[in-house]
């Protein structure tokens, strides 16, 4: 056989290993992001043009988490935040509607001390995503009866609704127990280690 022709099969078959490398790096990659962002993964995919412009937005997103410095709640403030969840809880009886608005201020300012930005609502989806994409849907939903033009007029099964919903996400960042440890990494991560 020609050394021309062993060359040819040599390129051809490293081309064709080099596919299916990255064909199968691809679908790993995939599979970590679904398994990562679960059903945020399925809605990233269908508000773009393909799965692979989803991926690269998921995957841009967990960078931005890392740069984050997100960290766990001292007990302290644990105990304030379910204090005061507690009251806007009470106050849910008398006054259906200031309560929920309420519950979106304390859920942003427990945001805002775990280390996560709250500079707009589609960043703090995009932000919250990344470990917290379980209750996400229902942030959304309490979020959107929350800002709706007609808030005030919600029924009060909407408004209760939109408060077991907060509470859902309160109690996802209020007890996020790998916080401590995914902090302690990036950290790590950051200083060389």
């Amino acid at each position: 056989m020609p050394t021309w022709v062993v060359v040819l099969i040599v390129i051809a078959a490293v081309v064709v290993a080099g596919a299916v490398a990255w064909l199968v790096m691809q679908e790993l990659q995939r599979k970590r992001l679904q398994r990562r962002f679960g059903p945020e993964y399925e809605r990233a995919v269908a508000d773009h043009d393909s799965p692979r412009a989803a991926q690269r937005e998921l995957a841009a997103r967990e960078k931005r988490h890392h740069e984050l410095d997100i960290r766990p709640l001292s007990p302290e403030a644990k105990e304030r935040y379910t204090r005061e969840w507690a009251q806007i809880q009470a106050k849910f009886v008398d006054r259906p509607s200031p309560a929920v608005a309420d519950a979106d201020r304390l859920l942003t300012e427990l945001m805002a001390e775990r280390g996560y930005p709250t500079e707009g609502y589609d960043q703090q989806l995009a932000d919250l995503s990344v470990r917290h994409s379980k209750t996400l849907d229902h942030y959304r939903h309490a979020h959107e009866t929350m800002v709706g033009h007609d808030h005030e007029q919600k029924s009060t099964e909407d408004l209760r609704d939109a408060m077991v919903r907060y509470r859902t996400v309160f109690e996802d960042l209020l007890g996020d127990e790998d916080a401590e440890t995914e902090t302690r990494e990036h950290h790590d991560a950051r200083n060389g280690r």
